[in-house]
Parts: C-alpha cells; structure tokens; sequence
C-alpha cells in the first residue's frame, strides 16, 4: 500500500482534492450531488479529456504545444467543408478525414521543432497564431449549421429515467473519449514507443546516445496530440452541432493546467493517463459547482487557479506526510 501510494502519489492527492471539494459543493448547492450531474460532467468533459490525453504524449516527450485548439478548430471546419463536397459522408470517412488533418498539423509544429532547432512553446506560438489567422481570414468568422444528418443527430448510449422524471445518459463523446484514453495508455505504457518517449522527454542526450531516432519521437508525439485535436474537434461540432470558428479558442491553457495538474512535468519524462483525467475532472467539477452556486464567471480563473495551487502542493508534498496512519502500517509497526 505504502509503495502504490509513493508511485501514485499525485494521483491520489488530486482524487482527495476532488473528494473535497465534492463534498462542500453537495452542502453549498442542492443539484452538485446527483447522478444526472455527473452525467452530464462526463459528457461535458469528453472533449477536453482528448486533448489532455494527447497533450500528455507532447509533455512526456519533453515538449509544449498550445496550438492544438486553435488546430482542432482549422480541422472542424476543412472537415465540414469536405464532407460537404463527398456528399455528407458518415462517422468512418469524417474520423478519418479529421484525423489526418489534425495529424497533418501536428506534423508541421514537430517539423519546425525539429528541422529548424526551434524551441516547441515558440514554435507553437507562432503557429497557434498562424492557423487562427488563416482560420478567420477565410471563413470571415462565419459559423457552418448545414452539417451532414449523422454528425448533429445525438448518438444516446445509455439512458435512464430517474423517478422525479428526468433522464440521466451518457453520449457518444464519452464512448470516443474512453477509447482516446485506453489507446495513449497502451502507447505510453505497453509499447516500446512510450517508453522511448519517456527516456526522451527526461534526457534527450542520452536518448540520443542510446540510439533513439529524436526525429522520429518528435513526429509520432506531435502527431498523436494532432490525431487527438482533430477527433476532438469533431466531436465538438458532433456535441455543439454547429462549427463555430473561435468556439475553442483559449481552451488550450485550461488543458494544459489540467494536465500540468495531473502530474506531467514540463520538462519532459513525467506523467500518467489517470492523473491526466484527474486534472481535467478536478477543473471540470470546480467550474460546474461554482455554476450551480451563481458564481460570477469572473471570479472562475481566480478560484481555479488557487486550487490548481493547492493541488500542486499537496502532489509535491510526500503522501506519506499526509497519511501517517498508511506509513504506520506499511513498515508493521
């Protein structure tokens, strides 16, 4: 036990932080603790979870990109714009087609990274700003509502009345999330792949003195976070029903302080898929509880941000400390 608690520390410091907060908010607010509202949490979060998941990959490799909601975006709408020419298409061909756009974007931020020695963060500046420029300057702002029949048709894959009449359901989002998260979990802890991302990410030089391709770790983590924001781009029009251009901007600082949260490290060869999922539903939790108490929005990024603070500290701090009963027992005293 002591041992599980050591290696999975964070993991567990956030899930007692969630528990917490939990807590006060079923005292402060009558609807927080209900199934219909975990429900919908889970559904709500969906999207942000694929992107954490694959910005997870880009931390573990040692790298940063903040470009990868504005991506998802160019990806939503070339999407629309194809479907729109092959005569609607269905989920198979626009998985497909926004897969590879997002791969094809996260290609070029690994690209410039490698090819030009260009630092990730400055690189993904630049082309954060690249996309959602050219993104504005063609569409003019102007959203697409004309999606094909099986892209805005809710997807329901379980759902149950409660007695006082309402219905709880989970979605399709939820369905493509759990497979996003099962899918970086077996590249990053059952391929040799991962681990090689990992021995990159906490010591390039040595990395590359044992033989592995730099390149090639750059390419497949870049274009993982790019698979990742091209599917979750379009689950976001298949959620919202609509393309709107600028709906993603600014998610990406939300993303990254979630996976921060849960434990990657940004100087690279750190980070697990739970606690990933952790930091997203950490954040996710807050801002719904704080909604259903008539918080104003402005006050949300200060309350977040001192949680993410607390949360930090308790993850740095030894559990054991905290839990001194679990010490106890793991050394038979």
């Amino acid at each position: 036990m002591r041992s599980l608690i050591r290696t999975h520390g964070t993991e567990f410091s956030l899930l007692a932080v969630i528990i917490a907060i939990s807590t006060v908010l079923s005292f402060a607010t009558a609807h927080f603790f209900s199934l219909g509202n975990a429900f919908d949490l889970l559904n709500i979060s969906a999207v942000n979870i694929i992107f954490a998941v694959g910005l997870l990959v880009v931390l573990i490799a040692g790298g940063i990109d903040i470009s990868f909601a504005v991506a998802a975006s160019v990806v939503q709408y070339c999407t629309a714009i194809v479907l729109g020419w092959i005569g609607g298409g269905g989920w198979v061909s626009g998985l497909l087609i926004a897969g590879s756009l997002g791969v094809l974007l996260g290609c070029v931020n690994a690209f410039l990274i490698h090819r030009f020695r260009i630092i990730s963060i400055v690189a993904t500046i630049s082309t954060f700003n690249i996309y959602f420029g050219l993104l504005m300057f063609f569409t003019r702002g102007v959203s697409i509502y004309n999606l094909p029949d099986w892209l805005t048709d809710r997807v329901i894959l379980f759902e149950h009345e409660m007695p006082d009449g309402t219905w709880i359901e989970i979605t399709l989002p939820v369905l493509v999330m759990a497979i996003c998260v099962v899918a970086t979990w077996m590249l990053i802890t059952r391929t040799s792949i991962g681990r090689q991302l990992y021995a990159f990410g906490d010591n390039p030089e040595g990395a590359r003195r044992f033989g592995i391709n730099i390149g090639a770790m750059q390419f497949i983590a870049f274009g993982w976070l790019g698979l990742m924001a091209g599917i979750g781009g379009l689950i976001q029009a298949h959620y919202a029903q609509e393309v709107v251009p600028n709906a993603l901007y600014g998610r990406e600082l939300d993303v990254l302080a979630a996976v921060v949260l849960g434990g990657a490290r940004l100087g690279g060869g750190k980070g697990s898929v739970l606690g990933c999922v952790l930091g997203v539903l950490l954040i996710s939790i807050t801002q719904n509880g704080l909604n259903l108490m008539g918080v104003s929005p402005f006050a949300f990024k200060m309350i977040v941000g001192a949680i993410i603070l607390v949360a930090i500290t308790l993850s740095n701090t030894r559990i054991e400390r905290l839990l001194p009963f679990v010490s106890q027992k793991g050394t038979g005293r």
